[in-house]
């Protein structure tokens, strides 16, 4: 089953609107999301660009894939946004989207080593079944670029 262009950029842009990263600690929830991280306590949005630029002195250094798969998921929103306007290689796309699932492992392992923290990946596995369900029959179907 070849699913479009069109169908294919929705998938990721929902991957990347889902939290990729749910963290509970003791009553307080943080959601680590593509375009930022959301702490329940006090309700706070928090940009990738704000934590990376004004916090870098204090971050752990597990946090950090988090932002490489930031950047790989820019990666595949932009490929798959020139997939609706011109073309797109499939295969790059589907790199590049299963490469940001697996930056979060590092995040979530680093998260459930700390006392009383308890981290869920959900990110790994939308973007994973995204890459699974939409690219990997675009990628058997052919050359790559559609």
């Amino acid at each position: 089953m070849a699913h479009g262009p069109r169908r294919r950029l929705v998938a990721v842009v929902v991957a990347g609107i889902v939290p990729w990263t749910a963290v509970l600690v003791g009553a307080e929830l943080t959601l680590v999301f593509s375009f930022g991280l959301f702490n329940t306590n006090p309700p706070e949005l928090l940009s990738v660009y704000s934590y990376f630029v004004r916090f870098t002195g204090s971050l752990p250094q597990f946090i950090e894939s988090w932002g490489t798969g930031v950047l790989l998921y820019a990666f595949a929103l932009t490929s798959a946004a020139l997939g609706v306007a011109w073309r797109e290689d499939v295969r790059l796309t589907a790199l590049a989207l299963a490469g940001a699932g697996l930056t979060q492992i590092p995040v979530f392992l680093g998260f459930n080593r700390r006392l009383n923290y308890v981290a869920v990946p959900v990110g790994t596995v939308v973007l994973l079944a995204v890459v699974w369900w939409y690219y990997l029959p675009a990628v058997r179907a052919g050359s790559g670029t559609q």
